[in-house]
């Protein structure tokens, strides 16, 4: 999709939810829907349903108040009409089924007309007649009936999973034998049937007897597409771990490890945070994993645990400016990381509302760089932007990457590559979540707290 200059795709933006006023009452950016403009019409999107997930809680035994706010969302595989889905905040997971349900009300029953006429008093009024009906035949009696009035989509809690972790859950991810599914937090991974919700099986802890020896926590965990027995789960110290629940029933033994060594000489005092992967995909076809640091997005083969086969650096330019991400928390911004449908291209977010898409190929060295922000919505389209070689250091031509976008309809090379610049960089817009079409060129991006 990103094969050559002349081939680019042209994205543009097509829809924009979470806000109900008009686009140029947008004042913050919501849920931004953006395609590759083609022959070709893309799927569009209409309000379904909306309702509350979790409610505040306290635990009392902690002295702590939980949160409401969703940390995760995970379908389930579809069997029926119905759609179910596990969400989660810090400390519980509930499984939803959200379905179309048929509003009827009862449209004819044997009080619904007279069976016998009215007396008629003195004066010519007419009186009602007594509330006791009198039917002369068995055929006068008739069963009420039920009519369709309308259709709602309705969303029920059908299992509540809780009480099984100690530490905030930060991963959910549903097995594909669509029975089970695994909840990870800082220290422990649990295993759950859909179908129980008071019992779980602990499958990773890495919990040290000692907290004072503690190296390392988990940021994030995903089963396999396609076997079931395999899952990973990435660390704060840069390490991906596959395991196989064939081999026991606690993996805390990985079957492999990916993990690229870490050059002596770049070492620094903000090494290890930077270092921590925030987000792992696997590859639809499960050949390949994605992982997201806080500067780089690395693709590992899973046949090859060494290396990876392709390292994008994200925020190079950011790298002088570590301590000031530091100071103000940035540096623990956690990124989403994401494959295409057809695993071509991965994707991914940055600062000023920027996100960009890379080819997997590791052969082919460009970027493309989007912006979702309101002029982007106000002109419809985002542009067609011009591919840039990611081999070459984004600090040159006055610390912006190579690559005019002077030709750009979205606004050219300073409004779209100005996080570059030190100065200009909001850290408050940022692209933390997204997700690409399994079959389409559609991409979602959320660029604010709203869902």
């Amino acid at each position: 999709m990103v094969d050559s200059e002349v081939n680019s795709p042209t994205w543009k933006f097509t829809q924009c939810f979470g806000d109900k006023g008009d686009v140029e009452d947008i004042t913050e950016d919501p849920t931004v829907s953006i395609d590759t403009s083609s022959q070709k019409k893309s799927c569009e999107y209409k309000f379904h349903t909306e309702f509350q997930s979790h409610e505040p809680e306290f635990d009392y035994l902690k002295s702590l108040e939980i949160e409401e706010k969703i940390n995760k969302i995970k379908w389930c595989r579809r069997q029926n009409a119905s759609h179910y889905l596990l969400s989660t905040n810090d400390k519980t997971i509930k499984l939803w089924k959200v379905f179309e349900k048929s509003l009827k009300v009862v449209a004819e029953n044997n009080l619904s007309h007279d069976l016998t006429p009215g007396s008629v008093a003195g004066g010519g009024v007419s009186r009602p007649m007594a509330t006791t009906q009198h039917f002369r035949n068995a055929a006068d009696l008739k069963l009420p009936r039920l009519t369709h009035h309308d259709t709602v989509v309705a969303a029920v809690p059908r299992r509540t999973y809780a009480n099984a972790h100690a530490y905030h859950i930060n991963s959910i991810s549903v097995n594909s034998d669509g029975e089970t599914f695994i909840s990870s937090d800082d220290l422990r991974i649990n295993l759950w049937n859909l179908n129980i919700q008071d019992q779980s099986f602990n499958i990773v802890d890495i919990k040290p007897a000692n907290m004072e020896e503690l190296t390392e926590v988990i940021t994030a965990a995903e089963f396999h597409p396609q076997s079931c027995n395999w899952f990973m789960y990435a660390s704060s110290k840069g390490t991906i771990k596959l395991a196989d629940m064939r081999e026991s029933a606690l993996c805390d033994q990985h079957a492999k490890l990916f993990e690229q060594e870490e050059d002596p000489s770049s070492r620094s005092f903000f090494s290890e945070i930077i270092s921590s992967i925030s987000d792992v995909r696997f590859s639809y076809d499960g050949r390949y994993i994605l992982s997201r640091d806080y500067l780089t997005v690395k693709i590992w083969d899973i046949n090859m645990e060494r290396q990876p086969v392709k390292t994008i650096p994200i925020h190079e330019h950011l790298r002088p400016r570590l301590c000031d991400t530091y100071e103000n928390d940035s540096i623990f911004d956690k990124f989403e990381v994401v494959f295409s449908g057809d695993a071509k291209n991965v994707m991914t977010g940055s600062y000023n509302n920027n996100f960009m898409i890379y080819p997997s190929d590791p052969e082919k060295e460009v970027e493309v760089v989007l912006q979702a922000d309101k002029s982007a919505f106000k002109a419809k389209k985002v542009g067609v932007p011009t591919p840039i070689n990611s081999s070459t250091s984004p600090t040159t031509n006055g610390g912006k990457k190579n690559g005019s976008r002077a030709g750009s309809p979205a606004g050219g090379a300073q409004r779209m590559r100005k996080e570059t610049d030190a100065d200009q960089i909001d850290f408050n817009k940022k692209i933390l979540h997204m997700s690409w079409h399994p079959f389409e060129d559609s991409i979602a991006i959320a660029a604010t707290n709203n869902v």
